[in-house]
């Protein structure tokens, strides 16, 4: 495989997004300049405008607050008439989310907004039966929603959250990376995560920090004590520290049970003694 190949097949797999046919028409010197152009950057704890108006796939009028009600919010930049890489994060995002007991619309909610402004709200609502059903949860409709809006409105959002993307008259396609954003209740950015595949244990525990630990189970606070988000990769992984803080947590429990049954056995006799004749 030649570098030029290589380059495009990176852009294909990871940026998304132009045709074959584009990548073979342009050399590895222009293509880097490209990938940096639509790389995601990291905008962390950086407020998203709430403001914004958008059309739901029902064309009814709403404003992104609208979402954001006490609950962790799963943010989806995609254009629904995209080929290839935008299916494959909805898809991504939905297999994932079939992993986890929390439901679309109980514990958090998943917005997908297109940043092509000529989509228009029947492709978003053509778009929404298709990922509701392959997530197939009952009553899940409330928990997913398909936005499209106009041109101000999309580049103020993709702006806040670091998303860029170029759009290639050719082929009538845009160009742009593959990735979700883990927002909080408030609409500030809590995590990133990258590529096309999201395991259930990422988004458990994306979900889990984007709360404030609101939602999920004293289990899902002991692992965040041994998984340590990297930005870098946009993934929880282990660490040696997590396993320390792990290690001196079980053991505080452990000295604290020994410490109150110890307690108890003193106060019982002290009350037998008491009580004795």
């Amino acid at each position: 495989m030649s570098k030029k190949t290589k380059v495009c097949s990176w852009i294909l797999i990871l940026g998304g997004i132009a045709p074959f046919s584009f990548c073979k028409a342009q050399g590895q010197s222009e293509l880097q300049p490209i990938l940096e152009k639509v790389k995601i950057e990291h905008k962390l704890d950086a407020q998203v405008p709430l403001e914004l108006k958008f059309r739901d796939e029902q064309s009814k009028l709403v404003t992104l607050n609208d979402y954001f009600q006490g609950k962790p919010v799963i943010l989806v930049l995609a254009y629904y008439r995209c080929p290839m890489l935008c299916n494959q994060v909805l898809h991504g995002v939905a297999d994932g989310l079939r992993g986890i007991s929390f439901d679309a619309g109980k514990e958090f909610q998943v917005v997908v907004v297109s940043f092509d402004p000529r989509e228009q709200p029947s492709l978003a609502a053509a778009k929404k039966a298709t990922y509701v059903e392959h997530y197939g949860r009952p009553g899940s409709e409330d928990g997913w929603h398909f936005l499209t809006g106009e041109q101000s409105a999309i580049d103020r959002l993709t702006q806040a959250v670091g998303f860029p993307y170029l759009y290639d008259s050719v082929h009538d396609q845009f160009i742009h990376d593959s990735g979700i954003m883990i927002l909080t209740p408030q609409g500030r950015i809590s995590r990133y995560l990258y590529g096309i595949d999201y395991s259930p244990r990422d988004l458990r525990l994306a979900l889990v920090e984007s709360s404030a630990n609101r939602i999920g189970s004293p289990i899902d606070h002991v692992l965040l004590l041994c998984f340590h988000y990297d930005p870098n990769t946009g993934r929880y992984t282990t660490t040696v520290l997590g396993i320390v803080r792990l290690a001196g947590a079980v053991t505080a429990l452990m000295l604290g049970m020994f410490l109150f049954r110890a307690w108890r056995r003193e106060r019982t006799i002290a009350e037998r003694g008491a009580l004795a004749p």
